[in-house]
């Protein structure tokens, strides 16, 4: 089964999801969209720790939750996930972390131990809606892509600037 985090856009032609079916039809496991982000922006994701780098995909050797400092890469999972259905005992046996809240990507960690799992560095745009700039940047390029209001949307945006 898939998971998307509502507050990551990405546009992405296939899209993000598109590419991460191709993968788990050829490995047959879980899969994470992952991106990398700026070393000041580390302590604000899961990051993995990749055990081979490959084109398409690479399996990982670790995750951790939001790392304060020794991150292992500056590989974000960005709120794109196939698991396989193991997840879900992982996360009935998983203790609250970071925030005080049980992390999903602490339960990736532990599923890690009966499974490889492989990360895809997206193709596409991402959007981190989580924060105001990236929700605005989201909204901007995407309202002036729309087939139907983008040249109208671009005629207002001009008229605004200026």
């Amino acid at each position: 089964f898939a998971v998307l985090l509502a507050d990551e856009l990405i546009d992405a032609t296939p899209s993000a999801l598109q590419q991460m079916i191709q993968i788990y039809e050829e490995v047959g496991t879980s899969i994470l969209g992952v991106n990398e982000v700026p070393d000041e922006l580390i302590s604000s994701y899961g990051i993995v720790k990749l055990a081979n780098i490959q084109n398409k995909f690479s399996k990982i050797e670790s995750i951790i939750e939001k790392p304060k400092q020794d991150a292992p890469s500056n590989l974000a999972v960005i709120g794109r996930y196939i698991l396989t259905p193991r997840i879900f005992i992982e996360l009935m046996n998983t203790k609250s972390g970071v925030g005080g809240e049980i992390q999903l990507t602490d339960a990736i960690s532990k599923l890690l131990q009966y499974e490889s799992i492989f990360a895809h560095n997206i193709n596409g745009i991402r959007y981190d809606c989580g924060s105001k700039l990236g929700y605005l940047e989201a909204t901007v390029n995407f309202g002036l892509k729309h087939p139907e209001i983008g040249s109208q949307f671009k005629k207002f945006l001009k008229d605004l600037v200026v």
